[in-house]
């Protein structure tokens, strides 16, 4: 997911560069929202990970 956000993000600078700026404004934006997802998949994961069973 944070691979897919970065080369979102890339993507849209590339764009942006070229003077694409409807793409580059599309691509930041897809970029944004997966780099959030990420975000809160990681935090859930590792808050679940740390719970421990008490035998």
């Amino acid at each position: 997911m944070l691979r897919a956000a970065i080369a979102f993000f890339v993507l849209a600078i590339g764009a942006a560069i070229f003077g694409f700026g409807g793409l580059a404004a599309d691509a930041a934006w897809i970029g944004k929202i997966a780099f959030f997802v990420f975000i809160a998949i990681a935090a859930i994961s590792f808050l679940m990970g740390r719970r421990t069973v008490a035998a």
